[in-house]
């Protein structure tokens, strides 16, 4: 698996791609092959923050409920509605259409320390 040169990673397996201080967060591709068929996804609304290390919602899969956790800080400005009708996307492309939330980010240096593309590809591949 490729994963995208300019988003960030974070160790729980969340990536970021950055534009305009908006962070567009997702699940890798990694995440949702461990989770398996995902069943469901709970996300939060508009207008909500999120805090830097803190769950913001849960995927739901066949297999288990997994959190998900802010890799950046700052209050959401959109949820994906295609996961709520069609969670099952996340597995079919996590990394464009099946991003999670969109946020507007109170700290563009915490963009900067997550993990570059290749430095995910190294942890994963140290995790298997």
């Amino acid at each position: 698996m490729n994963y995208p040169e300019n988003y960030r990673y974070t160790k729980e397996h969340e990536w970021v791609a950055l534009a305009d201080g908006i962070a567009t967060i997702g699940i890798t591709h990694h995440a949702q092959e461990e989770l398996g068929d995902i069943v469901y996804v709970d996300l939060p609304k508009s207008g909500v923050a999120v805090e830097k290390g803190k769950t913001f919602g849960s995927v739901e899969s066949v297999k288990a409920v997994s959190d998900i956790y802010a890799p950046v800080s700052g209050e959401v400005t959109e949820a994906n509605e295609l996961l709520a009708a069609s969670p099952e996307k996340l597995n079919e492309d996590p990394h464009n259409a099946a991003w999670l939330i969109r946020v507007r980010v109170s700290n563009a240096d915490e963009f900067q320390q997550l993990m570059p593309a290749s430095e995910y590809q190294t942890y994963v591949g140290a995790e298997s």
